[in-house]
C-alpha cells in the first residue's frame, strides 16, 4: 500500500480507537516513518483535523513533523515522523517510578510543549502518558520529549471572531479519566486550566506509581467515572502529594483555581520544578532514569500504542527556554498565588533537558 508515489505502508505497529498504526517508508530518501490510518467511511473522522492542527502548529521542538495527509486504499492516512517509545512503555521499562529528578525534567518540558500548543489557540485536551513520546534512541533523541495526537484537540479562540470560547456547562467527558481535571468531571467545557491540571495529576502519577481513584470497581462506565471524580473531588492535595516536595501540591492549586478564560503563567510553573531541581542540587545533563538503562533494541523504532506519531529528524537539544514560545520570552517574577480553599478534590476514555544548559 502506498500514501501518495513516495511513501509505502508496512506493518502495524498499534492500534487504537481511530483505526491503526503502521510503520512506512519514504522511498525517496529511505526515512522511516509513522503513518496513521483511519477508514475512510468513519463516522467520525478525525485524521484530517489532526493534520490541520499539526500544520498550525508547525515546525517546533518536541512536535513531530507531519509530512503529507492522503488516501490509502479506504483509509484515510497521516504521515509523520517516528518517534520512540511512549512514556508509559518507559515507566514499565523504569519498574514503574521515575526518580524526583526525571518528574521535574518531564514536568519543565511538557508545561513548555502546552505553552507552545496554547499560544497557537489549542487546547489538547487528552493528556496522558501515551501521547508523550521521546525520539529514537538510535539518533540520540531520547532526551527530547514530544507531544503527539490531536485528535481530541479543539481551539479554544475562535478563528473568525479572535474570541474566547464561551463559558459551559453539561459537557460529556473529553479526555482521559485517569488524569482529566475535576472541572472536566464535573461536565464543564474545558480550556489551558485543564490541560496543566490533568499534566499535574500525570506528574504524581509518575511518583507515586498509582493515583488513588485507579481500580475502583463500578457497574458501568459512566458510574465508574463518576467514582473517578468524586476521588479526586475528595481526595486533599497535601494527601495526594504527601512525602514529596511542597512545590508539587503548590502546581496543582494554582491549576485547579485558575479561571476558565486566565492565561496561566507557565513560567511560574517551570519555576516551581526548578526550585526543586536547583534544591536537590541534581545536574542539568538531560539524563532521564530510562537513558540509563540499556535498552532491549537501541536500534529498533517504536511507535505509541494509542496513537504513535513521530521523531525520524535530528535529535534535538533544547534548553528549556529555547522551546518556549515567544510569548514568555518577556519573563517576570513569580507571583505570590493564593492556595485554593480545601480542595472539594485508569485510564479511561484513552527540550528542555535534552542536553543543553538552562538558560
Amino acid at each position: 500500500m502506498m500514501v501518495g508515489p513516495n511513501y509505502r505502508v508496512g506493518k502495524k505497529i498499534g492500534s487504537g480507537n481511530f483505526g491503526e498504526l503502521r510503520l512506512g517508508k519514504n522511498l525517496y530518501n529511505n526515512e522511516d516513518v509513522a503513518v496513521k490510518l483511519e477508514p475512510a467511511d468513519s463516522r467520525a473522522p478525525q485524521l484530517y483535523l489532526e493534520y490541520r492542527f499539526y500544520q498550525l502548529l508547525g515546525t517546533q521542538v518536541g512536535v513531530p513533523k507531519v509530512h503529507t495527509f492522503g488516501t490509502c486504499g479506504k483509509y484515510n492516512a497521516l504521515v509523520l515522523e517516528l518517534l520512540g517509545p511512549c512514556l508509559e512503555d518507559l515507566f514499565d521499562m523504569c519498574n514503574r517510578k521515575f526518580s524526583l529528578k526525571t518528574v521535574c525534567m518531564v514536568g519543565i518540558q511538557l508545561i513548555t510543549r502546552l505553552e507552545y500548543v496554547h499560544s497557537k489557540h489549542i487546547i489538547y485536551r487528552d493528556i496522558k502518558p501515551e501521547n508523550f513520546l521521546v525520539g529514537r534512541r538510535s539518533l540520540h533523541g531520547d532526551s527530547t520529549v514530544h507531544i503527539i495526537d490531536f485528535g481530541l484537540s479543539k481551539e479554544y479562540i475562535d478563528p473568525e471572531t479572535g474570541n474566547h470560547i464561551p463559558y459551559r456547562e453539561h459537557k460529556s467527558l473529553t479526555g482521559t479519566a485517569r488524569y482529566m481535571s475535576i472541572n472536566t468531571h464535573l461536565g464543564k467545557e474545558q480550556s489551558r486550566r485543564d490541560d496543566l491540571e490533568a499534566l499535574g495529576h500525570m506528574l504524581i502519577y509518575f511518583l507515586r506509581s498509582s493515583l488513588p481513584w485507579q481500580g475502583l470497581k463500578a457497574d458501568n462506565l459512566k458510574q465508574r467515572y463518576k467514582m473517578i471524580g468524586d476521588t479526586k473531588i475528595n481526595t486533599p492535595i497535601d494527601v495526594l502529594c504527601d512525602g514529596f516536595p511542597s512545590e508539587i501540591g503548590t502546581y496543582l492549586r494554582y491549576c485547579r483555581t485558575l479561571d476558565f478564560f486566565q492565561l496561566p503563567d507557565y513560567e511560574y510553573l517551570r519555576h516551581l520544578f526548578w526550585d526543586i531541581f536547583e534544591r536537590e542540587g541534581y545536574k542539568d545533563d538531560g539524563v532521564y532514569d530510562w537513558t540509563k538503562v540499556p535498552s532491549k533494541s537501541s536500534s529498533k523504532s517504536r511507535g505509541s500504542s494509542s496513537s504513535g506519531a513521530a521523531a525520524g529528524g535530528a535529535a534535538a537539544k533544547p534548553a528549556a527556554a529555547a522551546a518556549a514560545p515567544a510569548a514568555s520570552a518577556a519573563k517576570t517574577p513569580a507571583p505570590s498565588h493564593p492556595a485554593p480553599p480545601p480542595p472539594a478534590d485508569d485510564a479511561g476514555c484513552c527540550g528542555c533537558f535534552g542536553g543543553g544548559k538552562r538558560r
